[in-house]
């Protein structure tokens, strides 16, 4: 592999992820953000006064109870859903004050996303569907870069294949290089081992863990699964929309402890299997 790189240009941060994360800037960050659906008997309150920061060079997982607003809060801090009062900020740039074509922009050149779904193009390559985003927004992919992240993707034998022709674990690897090909500032990953096997689960989350500690990039994921989220370097816990507590360093045994003390204290029937 070459040298990993940071999202500046230069060597990935010494000292791990978390002695990096400590130092460094926030990626994203809320800022009491509310987020209400609906009005009148309909009105639900997705999130409520919620501030977090996520920092640059930090593998961060949010987990919570279904309706607990984990994914409205990750859609908020994207751009992919407004605000209702409250900021959410990709750095020091807060969403609520851009125009839909300044939050097109800046998404499209700082943001990187990975679904549960794969959402490759079946018709183009591996290759193609990699620099599709790159292709679209008229910028020149950096071969340096991209032969870097195909080589931690262990994708290098795939590039002229079609979705149809992978695994589901091989897609979603496809997925998640498409997502850092542009050297986005920060990479939301809504639930991305969802449709994967127990295997499968693994690679892409030791794909997204090695890309934070050896490229010096930044993942936040929701997941549901405390193996998942002991991949990550922080967890942070909602309930009823709003952040109840946090967790470094997690293991499955911690996060799963965490999640029954919730249930226990609270009321609240967290995960006991696929949602």
């Amino acid at each position: 592999m070459t040298e990993p790189q940071s999202l500046a240009g230069g060597p990935s941060r010494p000292g791990g992820p978390r002695a990096a994360a400590n130092h460094a800037p926030a990626a994203a960050s809320a800022v009491d953000l509310t987020k209400v659906h609906g009005s009148g008997d309909a009105r639900v309150v997705a999130l409520e006064r919620v501030s977090v920061s996520f920092r640059e060079g930090e593998f961060a997982a949010i987990m919570g109870p279904s309706g607990s607003g984990k994914s409205t809060l990750l859609q908020c801090l994207a751009g992919l859903e407004s605000c209702t009062s409250g900021a959410a900020r990709i750095g020091d740039t807060d969403l609520t004050r851009l125009s839909d074509g300044q939050l097109t922009r800046l998404r499209r050149d700082h943001v990187g996303f990975v679904f549960q779904a794969f959402h490759l193009i079946p018709t183009l390559t591996v290759s193609e569907n990699i620099a599709l985003p790159l292709t679209l927004a008229g910028r020149t992919p950096d071969r340096q870069w991209l032969d870097t992240l195909v080589e931690a993707a262990g994708l290098g034998a795939r590039l002229g294949h079609r979705p149809a022709q992978l695994s589901g674990g091989q897609q979603q690897r496809v997925a998640c290089v498409r997502a850092l090909a542009g050297r986005p500032r920060i990479v939301f990953a809504d639930e991305p081992t969802g449709n994967l096997d127990s295997r499968s689960a693994a690679e892409i989350l030791a794909l997204l863990r090695r890309c934070v500690r050896e490229l010096g990039q930044t993942v936040v994921m929701v997941t549901h699964d405390p193996v998942a989220a002991s991949y990550a370097d922080r967890v942070v816990f909602l309930a009823d929309g709003r952040i109840v507590d946090e967790l470094l360093g997690p293991t499955p045994d911690q996060v799963l402890g965490r999640m029954r003390t919730f249930d226990a204290n609270l009321g609240i029937s967290y995960w006991s299997g696929p949602a």
